[in-house]
């Protein structure tokens, strides 16, 4: 991957498993601390590890109040099911996050939970929501990504008549703040989810793994991107790792593999419970020595 884009580190906190205080506490010292730009939540409407029936918050409701609470950080959900919101629906959540963040919001969405995940896939029946197959998935995300942007941006109301979505007299106000809207962050492996990459992500997301098949697909990437004519160098590679707060070396040594291989944007994974004063150790003992 030839790509040498600029760094940036984040966080991840899950909100799941763990009180609301804490994740404000976290999100509050990162707020201070320069080094870390950015910070995530995920998207689960019930617990996909630990107790299966341990508390999980919705994650753009949460996003919202972290929003309030901190005045620097980028913030986002990484990423968002494209399966449980209607795409004008989350358009509109979306406008109003960024507006409450003063225009700090990535905009993290993918097709949707693991469908071989069992904990995962329970979210659906519980809350009456329908599981379609890969396929539709990905086509939906597609339009959906067509739809949000449009009501970010268009000043007059419009008809969509896709496959997947129906909107008649769609219009989103107020819009983002950000212009000309928030980036959009697509997260996930499959070719085809890589193909809506290309041409629709600002940032590409690789949730964690095989280095090499993090390579491999960023080729793929390049490659989508070049049979629509974009410069593949347009979508920033970002790469989800996982943190050891028992073996910092071996995140250092995980940070290290994912910069080598062009992967700049960093996202660093907080397991609960959280250390006092986790953000200062990540800025010291993870960022400061892989920057």
């Amino acid at each position: 991957m030839p790509h040498t884009p600029r760094t940036s580190f984040g966080i991840m906190t899950a909100p799941s498993q763990v009180d609301y205080h804490d994740l404000l506490r976290v999100w509050r010292e990162a707020d201070a601390l320069p080094q870390i730009e950015h910070a995530w939540l995920f998207d689960h409407l019930m617990p996909i590890f630990g107790d299966p029936g341990g508390p999980a918050y919705e994650g753009w409701t949460l996003l919202s109040a972290l929003a309030a609470q901190t005045r620097r950080l980028r913030l986002g959900v990484m990423v968002t099911s494209n399966r449980f919101r209607p795409p004008a629906i989350l358009a509109k959540i979306a406008a109003t996050v960024d507006i409450v963040s003063g225009g700090r919001l990535d905009f993290g969405i993918g097709a949707g939970s693991r469908p071989g995940h069992p904990l995962a896939r329970r979210e659906y029946e519980a809350h009456g929501l329908p599981f379609h197959d890969s396929g539709y998935a990905v086509g939906s995300l597609a339009e959906a990504c067509t739809v949000i942007r449009r009501l970010w941006t268009e000043e007059e109301p419009f008809d969509f008549h896709g496959t997947y979505h129906q909107l008649t007299g769609a219009f989103g106000n107020p819009k983002p703040v950000q212009r000309p809207h928030p980036p959009i962050l697509i997260g996930g492996r499959s070719s085809a989810t890589l193909r809506v990459v290309a041409e629709h992500a600002d940032l590409w997301n690789f949730p964690g793994g095989d280095i090499e098949d993090a390579v491999g697909r960023g080729a793929l990437l390049d490659r989508y991107c070049a049979e629509i004519g974009r410069d593949p160098a347009a979508v920033v590679r970002s790469m989800f790792v996982p943190v050891s707060y028992d073996r910092p070396e071996m995140t250092r040594h995980a940070i290290g593999e994912a910069l080598a291989a062009g992967f700049g944007h960093i996202v660093l994974g907080l397991s609960a419970p959280y250390p006092a004063e986790v953000a200062q150790w990540v800025a010291d003992e993870l960022i400061s020595t892989s920057a």
